[in-house]
């Protein structure tokens, strides 16, 4: 049986902070393939270099990369969060129709009525079609 006494607490320091930075590695080996893969402003030699680069001797491709690019990162970031904002904006608009709500429709449908445009069985089944 293990106690309390037994357990080194340097040691499971120690671990938790190699796991965190471990951890960390990875997030920026990910970010920085998705970053060179969605590079517009590199060839497909460039992509295929950086690559290898970082492949096979990672550290020193990771840091170069970091330097040489880093401000191009941050741009894609930005272009590829202007991008989604967008796409959201358009689709909201969509979904939302011409902006004019259902009291204003049946408000306009009141004024065809009392203009003589549409007649009262008109009015009513339009105002159904609205409020359904």
């Amino acid at each position: 049986m293990i106690t309390a006494w037994e357990i080194d607490l340097s040691g499971t320091f120690f671990s938790v902070l190699w796991f965190f930075l471990f951890f960390i590695w990875i997030w920026l080996l990910i970010t920085i393939f998705a970053d060179i893969f969605r590079s517009d402003d590199l060839s497909g030699w460039g992509k295929a270099l950086w690559t290898i680069f970082v492949v096979f001797l990672p550290y020193l491709g990771v840091f170069v990369y970091l330097i040489a690019r880093g401000s191009k990162m941050g741009e894609h970031a930005v272009r590829d969060a202007q991008r989604q904002e967008a796409q959201m904006r358009n689709y909201v608009q969509s979904v939302a129709g011409s902006g004019t709500s259902t009291a204003d429709e049946i408000a306009r449908l009141a004024d065809l009525q009392a203009q003589g445009h549409i007649t009262p069985e008109e009015f009513q089944a339009a105002k159904a079609k609205l409020l359904s």
